[in-house]
């Protein structure tokens, strides 16, 4: 290959190769130190940069694999599918359209997965979003799936956890992807009243409607490092202004300063962190039982759990 260089050893030595050299699906350039890394080595790092500590965006579904106890995440909620009552149409493409590429180039059938599992050994209802999906845009499928799993969280007695990764709500349903953001607020303010745990984790990015609404409610809010966090987009606030930012504004540093987010924990850690953190909520409600009382759900808050 063109980038093994025989040196005067006769040992032969890797470096990286040109752009143009590197085949498909091997390497891949990083985006925050520009180095070439081997998608193998990325894979190990759970797709974090060794050198960098950059944290490349992720499918729902490869998160989820990371975040909950390995063979724990059960999904729910499969069959359903956005329709297209206000027959949106742009000049690129219709929305049925652009729905059919989006399932087509990434197997799901919309913008979030959501189930049950357990995380630390603990029960938790989980909702993810999926960026690759048209941004990870929120409609009324991403919505009734994050509803649904707030819901589940009720019924059965367990903390909610939802993963964001979003440019926001999804213009091509107009005000029915609005109300999402009213109705899972609503559901979020019932949880709370049950005595069970919120904790919203803010991937990158994670902004706009989403950020509005539940992104923000967490009891909670843990964000991966350099996440971009915020409403409007910076170009937007600095052209409204006539201001120039903050260095690092809207990162999930510049928002952990001032106070929006609680903890920022790297992705290799999150699914222990989490763990520690729902122990915390676990014992302080003895097994998230309401009011104190005897857990409903099978799980027993006494048996041997991971750490």
């Amino acid at each position: 290959m063109s980038w093994l260089k025989r040196e005067r050893t006769g040992i032969k030595q890797a470096t990286k190769p040109d752009r143009g050299e590197m085949p498909e699906g091997l390497w891949t350039k990083c985006d925050g130190c520009g180095e070439a890394l081997f998608q193998t080595v990325l894979e190990e790092h759970l797709w974090t940069c060794p050198n960098c500590g950059h944290h490349f965006r992720v499918s729902a579904r490869t998160y989820v694999g990371y975040l909950a106890d390995p063979g724990s995440f059960q999904e729910r909620h499969t069959n359903l599918v956005a329709g297209d009552p206000l027959e949106f149409r742009d000049a690129k493409m219709p929305y049925p359209e652009r729905l059919a590429a989006a399932q087509k180039d990434t197997g799901e059938k919309d913008a979030a997965i959501c189930g049950v599992a357990t995380i630390g050994g603990l029960p938790v209802s989980v909702a993810l979003m999926n960026f690759f999906f048209m941004g990870g845009s929120m409609g009324s499928v991403v919505g009734e799936k994050v509803a649904r799993t707030i819901e589940t969280a009720m019924d059965e007695r367990r903390a909610c956890v939802v993963v964001s990764a979003t440019g926001g709500a999804r213009m091509q349903e107009g005000i029915l992807s609005l109300m999402q953001m009213a109705k899972t607020s609503v559901l979020l303010a019932q949880l709370r009243e049950a005595r069970l745990p919120f904790v919203s984790v803010l991937t990158d990015p994670s902004t706009a409607g989403v950020l509005a609404s539940y992104a923000s409610l967490g009891d909670v809010i843990v964000a991966e490092p350099k996440a971009l966090v915020g409403f409007a987009g910076a170009r937007v606030i600095r052209q409204t202004i006539g201001e120039d930012l903050p260095p690092g504004f809207q990162r999930a540093e510049f928002v952990l300063e001032k106070g929006f987010v609680d903890r920022i924990i790297h992705r290799k850690q999150m699914r222990d962190e989490l763990g520690q953190l729902l122990a915390f909520f676990w014992h302080s409600t003895r097994g998230f039982a309401p009011e104190g009382g005897r857990s409903p759900h099978r799980y027993d808050s006494n048996a041997p759990r991971s750490t």
